[in-house]
Parts: C-alpha cells; structure tokens; sequence
C-alpha cells in the first residue's frame, strides 16, 4: 500500500525536525573537525575492526563515498586499511590509537547532545520521548531488511541454520538433532525442489525460512527462524507472506507447516496468518502441531 500525502508530509516534518536538532546540518559534528558521514564510520568499526563490504552494507553507502571517507580519516591518522590476512581482495578497516581516543571523544559528547534533548523536558515527557524513538527505531530497521533467495550452503544461510538448531536444542524437552527430522538437509530447499530465503539487516543474516515444493504434495514451510535481536520487527509474518506468494507463483494452492509445542509465539503467528490445525500430514518426530492454508495467485 503506498503512503498517503499527509503520511510523507508528517516524515518530512520529522526529518526535519530531527536533522536541525541533533546538528548533522553542520560540517563540524558534535563539534568536531569532521562531518557527521566520517564520524559515524569510527563508530561502525569498533573495536575489533571491520572489513570495507560490510561497513558498506551496514551504512548503505556506495563504494566510492565510503572510499572517500576513509581515505580523510587514514590522513587524519585515525584509521588503517590493510588487506585481510586470509584474503587480500578483502580490505579490513581498524583504528588507530588516535582514532579510539576520537571516538571515546565523540561518544562523550554524544552523551551531551542526547542529554540536551532530554533535559528541557520533565518525567513524563521524557519517557514518551524515548518510547517514542525506540518505536521509531524499531520501524525504520524493519523497512531496512533484505529477504533474499540464497542456497542453503550460502554462509549467512548456514549461520541461520546452526542458529536456528542450537535454539531448537535449547527449547525443545527432548533436544534437537537436525538428522533426525525429515529434512535433515537443508539442500532439499534448492531448487527445483525449493528454495531458502534469507533475511538480512544491515546487511548481517537475521532470519531464514525454506519453502518446499514436492511434486506430489502441497508446499511446505520448513526451517523458519527470526534472530532474538530481530524479534518484534514483523518478520515472521513477512516470511509467511513472501512463502506464500512464492508457492502461489509455483501454482500451489495449499501450504503446509508443522511445529513443536515450545514454540507458542509461532503457533499464535500462524493462527493470526490464517494456517488452521488440522491432523497430522507427516510423522515428523518433533512436531506437535500441524497447520494448513489455502492460498490463491495473485
């Protein structure tokens, strides 16, 4: 559904609003000699450092710009950009000692601005205020994520995976073994047979979830995880909805899934997405419940 005109008017007011007041109008960032763009990559390269592909997709900046950055900050003394040890197309940004005492510095001094914004306002103010902005937080980051079609050997997808098992293992009374189950290996979700999606935020891996496609019986969910920090964005639902799509366009009509009785939020989940119970279509060791769907092509 596309925005209405006052719904952009009131972002652009926010915006606004937002930009003047914590200062990233000024070439000079919280006071530094330095714009908002260089001071915000000290901030991403932490402490352990990182490589320049990941600090692109986390900021979602062009190559050349986020090239332009570092080159300022490496003639500032404040960061070094050496090839990777293990692959030297890969180039791994780290700071200096000059540029940890210039971020300890910037995040002082981010303390006094956010500060700033706080104290003119009383108790109650204040905690609307950052209730407000966490839901903010919280929306702009579910706009931001990626679902991508990958192989199941893909590493964020093995990431997932491994993830999504030692949380199974964890929750389950009876433990988890993933050969076990009936699909012991998630290359039965590559295609033609399926396909695997994986969810991405900034670009790091935060969810996945597979869609089978037998010949001879309806599409299946399988493999269906939302990373903790990533719970509370929707993507769950969002995952649903594109599986379901997805077998639509594959001339399904039905989807499947079944599930384990630990899981009461993904039972609640599909309930709200229209799966009703019915008996069991499997004999898959681990599940307690099974659901089922009729869906339609769009």
């Amino acid at each position: 559904m596309d925005a209405g005109q006052t719904e952009i008017d009131q972002v652009r007011r926010f915006n606004r609003a937002v930009t003047q007041r914590v200062g990233v109008l000024h070439d000079n960032y919280l006071g530094r000699d330095r714009p908002i763009g260089e001071a915000r990559l000290l901030w991403e390269v932490g402490d352990r450092g990182q490589d320049v592909r990941r600090l692109r997709e986390r900021l979602g900046l062009d190559s050349g710009y986020v090239s332009r950055l570092l080159r300022a900050l490496e003639a500032d003394g404040l960061v070094s950009v050496e090839p990777h040890h293990g692959d030297r197309r890969v180039r791994t940004v780290r700071l200096t000692d000059a540029g940890r005492a210039e971020r300890a510095l910037l995040d002082e001094r981010s303390d006094e601005l956010a500060d700033s914004l706080l104290r003119p306002l009383n108790t109650a103010q204040r905690a609307r205020l950052v209730a407000a902005m966490a839901e903010v937080d919280r929306l702009l980051t579910a706009g931001t994520v990626t679902l991508d079609a990958v192989d199941p050997d893909h590493p964020d997808a093995q990431y997932c995976l491994r993830s999504y098992f030692t949380e199974l293992q964890e929750r389950f009374d009876t433990g988890f073994d993933p050969a076990q189950s009936l699909l012991p290996d998630a290359g039965g979700l590559r295609p033609p047979h399926g396909l695997f999606l994986v969810a991405r935020a900034h670009g790091e891996p935060v969810g996945c979830a597979g869609l089978k496609l037998p010949a001879d019986a309806p599409a299946e969910i399988k493999r269906m995880w939302v990373a903790p920090e990533a719970r509370g964005l929707g993507l769950g639902r969002r995952f649903l909805t594109e599986l379901e799509a997805l077998a639509a366009r594959h001339g399904r009509d039905v989807l499947r899934l079944d599930t384990n009785k630990a899981l009461d939020a993904a039972i609640g989940l599909y309930h709200s997405c229209g799966f009703q119970e019915v008996p069991a279509f499997n004999d898959e060791p681990y599940a307690h419940h099974w659901f089922e769907k009729r869906i339609t092509g769009t």
